[in-house]
């Protein structure tokens, strides 16, 4: 008996063992066949990946119009101040049909003036590209560039700190943010061409009345100082807008001038040969309505070709009210937007980010394009009532940040913020050009562009 019961003990282990082996081998079987299914998946996915990067190599090689510059502002929102000023949606917007693209309400930020300044405003404007058909403007609406949706609170920098040893003379002035919603420099009309497609509203000329006549309320109409400014695209709106702005006050008893930093963008010719700028100011003249805001003796002049009236150098001439521009001649955002290619290689990829990355070839197109901007600049050097700080960095907005004083670019030993106030005040006339190339201003804060 006891034979047997250890003959059938021996005879489960071995069923026993026998089984196991089976699962090992299943198991090892399994394995081997779900490596294979992950490499054959793998495979597939390289070669879609590559097929799918040449097809869109391809339509971008194709595409039919250059893409504008994106919404991207170029501030810093943490600013100078330690706390950041609330944003402030303009009252009664909606109801007159002042709104971003989106359909929702424009905005700015406001910080009381004190002690001497409290009877003088400063306005900055936002910057930030622009858009010209109905794909740009719709991503745009994803931002706050074109939707107060995504707007917060933000710090004040550069020329709207209220420190006074990073912004001397306007440290305590009433100062003002005007978010930038509209893409087209707060000059966008219902007229626009698509304004119903994709629930658009070009309503930038409407969003700029209706900001002047909230602010006029808050107590800018008794101001005794006015000084509108900006940088970039804001820049540019400052131009467009400066004349109107003036006419807010009465004449001869408000100090009233304007300021556009890195709002000289100039119809120069890309590498390509192509005049890419060109392209993106008629679409987006056209595309949102603009005319009508350009400037009429402009328009007049050059009336077969209006988009023309947004470069400064053609209707720059025919601002009454006064001028200051800063502006490198390296203009690191212009290099890319109007010396490039639309779609920039391998070969330019480095030196659009950092100056210092480029070849001396890549060199000689940069000096072409500064030999370029200072040729356009030549004829208003002289101009009276106007004032200029060109730098030789490659750089783009310059007075929102610490690049304003602090850590400004000097010329003749003079920071941006000093020669500015020396002209506003009407100390002295200021024509600053750096008359060398870069690197030749030790000074400079050369931008690398994330």
């Amino acid at each position: 008996m006891e034979k047997l019961e250890f003959s059938e003990k021996t005879d489960v282990q071995k069923a026993e063992r026998s089984q196991g082996l089976r699962k090992k081998d299943y198991i090892k079987n399994g394995i081997k066949v779900l490596v294979v299914l992950v490499l054959l998946v793998a495979i597939f996915l390289i070669v879609y990946t590559i097929k799918t990067a040449k097809k869109h190599h391809k339509e971008e090689q194709n595409a039919p119009s250059p893409v504008p510059p994106p919404y991207n502002p170029t501030s810093n929102p943490s600013g100078d101040d330690p706390v950041k000023v609330d944003l402030i949606l303009l009252r009664n917007a909606t109801r007159i049909g002042a709104v971003c693209l989106d359909g929702s309400p424009p905005a700015y930020h406001f910080s009381k003036g004190f002690d001497s300044g409290s009877d003088n405003w400063l306005i900055h404007i936002e910057g930030g590209g622009m858009c010209n058909e109905v794909e740009t403007c719709s991503r745009r609406m994803l931002t706050p560039g074109g939707s107060s949706k995504f707007m917060e609170k933000m710090g004040f920098g550069g020329i709207l700190s209220s420190n006074k040893s990073k912004n001397p003379e306007f440290y305590n002035w009433n100062r003002v943010k005007v978010r930038y919603c509209d893409g087209a420099f707060f000059s966008g009309s219902p007229n626009g061409e698509n304004e119903t497609t994709g629930n658009l509203f070009f309503r930038g000329q409407r969003i700029w009345d209706a900001v002047m006549a909230e602010l006029l309320d808050l107590g800018m109409i008794k101001a005794k100082q006015a000084f509108l400014t900006g940088c970039s695209a804001g820049g540019i709106a400052t131009l467009v807008h400066c004349d109107s702005f003036a006419e807010l006050f009465t004449a001869g008893e408000v100090n009233v001038k304007c300021l556009s930093d890195a709002g000289f963008f100039i119809d120069g010719k890309a590498v390509s040969g192509e005049y890419l700028m060109r392209s993106f100011f008629r679409t987006v003249v056209e595309f949102q309505g603009m005319e009508a805001s350009l400037n009429k003796e402009c328009i007049s002049e050059l009336k077969e070709s209006p988009s023309q009236c947004l470069f400064p150098q053609n209707y720059l001439k025919y601002i009454k009210t006064p001028v200051f521009l800063v502006n490198p001649s390296y203009d690191a955002l212009q290099m890319e937007y109007v010396l490039l290619p639309p779609i920039p290689d391998i070969y330019w990829a480095n030196c659009t980010k950092s100056i210092t990355q480029c070849d001396p070839s890549q060199l000689d197109k940069l000096h072409g394009f500064r030999d370029s901007m200072l040729n356009v600049l030549s004829q208003y050097q002289e101009k009276k009532n106007m004032g200029m700080f060109i730098d030789s960095c490659f750089a783009h907005c310059q007075t929102d940040s610490n690049k304003w004083h602090l850590n400004s670019p000097r010329i003749n030993n003079k920071t941006i913020a000093e020669e500015v106030g020396d002209w506003y005040f009407n100390r002295k006339t200021v024509h600053d050009i750096d008359n060398c190339r870069y690197p030749c201003n030790p000074t400079c804060s050369n931008k690398v562009w994330e």
